[in-house]
């Protein structure tokens, strides 16, 4: 073999060599989370992501570029006021991480090429902080904390214009806390707990309700059979009432009839006792004076106002006492009607019933109480016969004897007077035995002090007796002399007067 081909192949060799060395030294191979930027030969740098290169030795270089996800702790260090002007601040998390595409890792390896993802998070907080403060100052306070899906999501779609010329993809980003000075999140959720519990008060009630509503129906299933029961028994007892009610009225209305009856024979045998003793009276009464016709009159409006004051006040308590049973029952019957409207409304028919047995012991009572009535109506009317009948036959005995007295008026003034000259002595004689003690003195004429007292009652009388002939014109001393022998063998006195003479027939 000739020496050429000998260098040739040397030369071959260690340029095998020298392209494996460089190989060697110049391999590299990048992980998934991580770029490997080769740049220096090109204009445009290589990047490798999950696979191996070669670059060049002290030609080319190779630089790091973080692809993991990164997080971002976004604080407003400040209160920021909402739009309705209430200072928050917000705490959020954003995770991010730098794009894929070959512009998105161009643009990333400008500003983050060899960095650690706490110095990328840091060189990014700023911006999403500014982002997160300026969507703040467009929503209201209770946007922010009830959507806060929303917000996040504005925050994400501001932040991505910026986020984009870095390189940066955002991948999520949420709100952790939002909080205000003046405590008004707490107020809202005391609002929205009151709420809640209201809610919960009211589905409650509302179950309570179907409850007692489910509850109502049982028992009312229950009550109509309860019902339908006593119904059955309230119309067997309605029944037996009212054949109970019916035989009393007609014992009530037999006995009432059998009372009145009694009544009406015993009003009968008294109003003939009373004619028979009316006429027994007749000749007593012809003897009496005028004053006993006043008395008649008197006697006879006492007895008649008596009568009739008895009538009204037997008919008057005959009344009220039906009366007071009637509202007793009917109290007793409205009473009973109240509970079993109550209970049930088939205890009505019962109240019926007991209504029913009330009226018709009340018409019984009536009836009774009608019989009494005409019974005392016949008693009354009979005493008031028997009294008409006396006091007729009295004013005919006075109307007699009046006549007689018109006729014999001396006679019997005459003989009213002889009737009383007895009690007038006695009057006169009176003051002498009211003297105790008495001493008499006497008098030159012989006559004694004794003799003058005992001689002063026949002066009196006869001075009395003079008056009474002046005042009736009857010679009161013919009278006298009835005693005398002639009148005792004549057996007459003839009395005169002015235009009366009377014979007296003196016959033992």
């Amino acid at each position: 073999m000739d020496q050429g081909v000998i260098s040739l192949i040397i030369a071959i060799a260690v340029i095998i060599i020298f392209l494996l060395i460089v190989v060697a030294i110049g391999y590299v191979k990048a992980p998934p989370d991580k770029a490997y930027i080769i740049s220096g030969m090109r204009k445009v740098p290589r990047i490798l992501i999950g696979r191996a290169g070669v670059k060049i030795p002290f030609l080319e270089r190779v630089d790091k570029l973080y692809l993991g996800q990164m997080t971002v702790d976004i604080k407003t260090e400040q209160s920021v006021p909402t739009n309705d002007f209430i200072n928050v601040n917000v705490d959020a998390v954003a995770k991010v991480r730098i794009g894929t595409s070959p512009e998105a890792i161009q643009l990333a390896a400008k500003n983050f090429l060899n960095k650690t993802p706490e110095q990328i998070t840091m060189d990014l907080q700023d911006s999403l902080q500014g982002n997160m403060r300026e969507i703040i100052g467009t929503l209201a306070l209770k946007t922010i904390n009830t959507d806060r899906d929303s917000f996040s999501d504005q925050v994400m779609e501001k932040a991505s214009k910026d986020m984009n010329k870095l390189g940066i993809e955002i991948l999520s980003c949420n709100i952790q806390n939002v909080t205000d000075e003046n405590g008004l999140i707490s107020d809202l959720g005391m609002d929205n707990t009151a709420k809640i519990k209201k809610d919960a008060a009211i589905a409650k009630a509302q179950a309570d309700r179907d409850v007692a509503i489910a509850r109502a129906e049982a028992d009312k299933a229950a009550n109509d059979a309860r019902v339908l029961a006593q119904t059955e028994i309230a119309e067997k007892n309605n029944a037996l009432a009212i054949k109970q009610a019916e035989l009393k009225k007609e014992a009530d209305t037999a006995s009432a009839i059998a009372d009145a009856a009694y009544e009406i024979q015993t009003q009968e045998q008294q109003k003939s006792i009373q004619t028979a003793t009316v006429n027994a009276q007749i000749a007593k009464a012809e003897r009496e004076a005028e004053l006993k016709q006043k008395e008649v009159v008197v006697k006879q409006q006492e007895l008649a106002a008596e009568i009739e004051k008895r009538a009204d006040a037997e008919k008057y308590q005959a009344e009220k006492k039906a009366e007071a049973e009637l509202v007793q029952r009917q109290k007793k019957a409205e009473a009973a009607k109240y509970e079993q409207e109550r209970e049930a409304d088939a205890q009505k028919a019962k109240a019926e019933a007991e209504k029913y047995a009330a009226e018709q012991e009340a018409a019984g009572i009536k009836a009774k109480y009608d019989a009494e009535a005409a019974g005392i109506a016949a008693r009354g009317k009979a005493e008031a016969e028997a009294i008409k009948a006396k006091g007729i036959a009295e004013a005919e005995a006075m109307e007699k004897k009046a006549e007689a007295y018109k006729k014999y008026n001396g006679a019997a003034m005459a003989e009213m007077m002889i009737k009383i000259m007895p009690q007038m002595a006695a009057e006169i004689a009176k003051p002498l035995s009211q003297i105790d003690k008495i001493n008499i003195y006497g008098t030159g004429d012989g006559n004694t002090g004794a003799g003058q007292i005992s001689a002063n009652l026949p002066v009196v009388m006869k001075q009395v007796f003079d008056t009474m002939s002046e005042a009736t014109g009857v010679d009161f001393t013919d009278i006298m002399r009835a005693g005398t022998y002639d009148a005792k063998v004549n057996k007459n006195i003839n009395l005169s007067g002015e235009g009366i003479s009377v014979n007296i027939d003196s016959k033992e």
